[in-house]
């Protein structure tokens, strides 16, 4: 018996009913010879990882734009965060890790930079529309790898694609990384907030800070604990009084932070220079990296410019930007 195998046997006999089981996935859109070390799940996570979309995120926002600090968050930070809550809770619930590890890994690698008001940018300028979800799919079936993708298991591909939108994902480990990803973003923004003077702990609401505490460790303890006993005999979810704690808080953050204009000031910038990009690129497509060029007849202009902008990192963005549009000072040839 091979590792492997010990490990798939370890999981029929001891994982929860209905809880995903690397045996019994549905497998990849090409069919690869086992390994005798990782179970597919495990695979799919150092896939992630070792992807370029992934290094990338440490250089993209999370919500306060080009934060002068080394304390804030990052979209790499942040997916490191969802991916150790969705395990924690996991393996309370003895639901696959390893799938919850892929999915909380891989959630984010579409996500444009300058955050949401890049993918905000985007969903106006792209014909059919934007979303960082759709797009983490399309990074890892289409554009790692030169093209070929990372040839992920369904299960991976469909947390992924799930962990945010209107659809559920379809395994639990799937709608437990749409939890954990809730879970980490809001507990971590308050605390972000906090640090940059754009909240106190007194300005959030009472009710909020009693049923939740006053620290990032006591938040997020709060929201894994009732997701954990609300999910042992039920669908994935929180009871009533913390849904709605979510609910509230989320609300809160949306008013005090998330448009505040202080934090926000400079996402106009970042929306109307992307635009900028775009339709500077889809001009000029022989401006493209040459592998993008290459894909331009095929899937369209428009398309292909979304990809190169979505994939870029904060300060890339901003280097291209300047590189085309800023005025460069005059220098006597040599």
């Amino acid at each position: 018996m091979t590792v492997r195998e010990s490990v798939e046997r370890w999981e029929t006999e001891r994982l929860a009913a209905g809880a995903a089981r690397a045996a019994e996935s549905r497998g990849r859109a090409r069919p690869e010879e086992p390994c005798p070390l990782r179970t597919d799940f495990q695979r799919d996570t150092d896939r992630i990882v070792h992807a370029k979309a992934f290094r990338r995120l440490m250089h993209k926002t999370q919500v306060f734009l080009n934060p002068e600090g080394d304390h804030y968050r990052t979209r790499m930070t942040h997916t490191l965060e969802v991916t150790r809550v969705a395990r924690t809770a996991a393996r309370a619930l003895r639901l696959n890790e390893d799938l919850c590890e892929a999915i909380g890994l891989g959630h984010d690698l579409g996500h444009t930079p300058f955050g949401h008001a890049g993918e905000a940018a985007l969903a106006t300028l792209m014909p059919g529309g934007f979303t960082h979800y759709a797009q983490s799919l399309r990074v890892v079936d289409r554009l790692e790898h030169g093209g070929r993708g990372l040839n992920l298991t369904e299960e991976v591909r469909d947390g992924i694609a799930h962990h945010s939108g209107p659809v559920r994902a379809q395994t639990p480990e799937g709608r437990l990384v749409h939890k954990a990803d809730r879970i980490a973003y809001l507990s971590a923004d308050i605390d972000d907030a906090v640090r940059a003077g754009i909240l106190t702990l007194e300005d959030i609401p009472r009710p909020l800070r009693r049923l939740l505490g006053d620290t990032l460790s006591t938040r997020i303890n709060a929201f894994v604990s009732d997701l954990v006993a609300h999910s042992r005999e039920r669908e994935i979810g929180f009871s009533p009084p913390l849904e709605e704690a979510m609910r509230t808080l989320r609300a809160f953050l949306f008013e005090r932070v998330y448009k505040n204009p202080v934090a926000k000031s400079e996402e106009t910038k970042a929306r109307d220079f992307l635009q900028k990009l775009f339709e500077h690129y889809v001009r000029r497509p022989d401006e493209l990296p040459p592998d993008m060029r290459a894909a331009v007849e095929a899937e369209g202009r428009e398309r292909v410019v979304c990809d190169y902008i979505a994939g870029m990192t904060d300060r890339f963005a901003v280097a291209r930007f300047e590189e085309i549009f800023v005025p460069k000072g005059w220098q006597t040839p040599v």
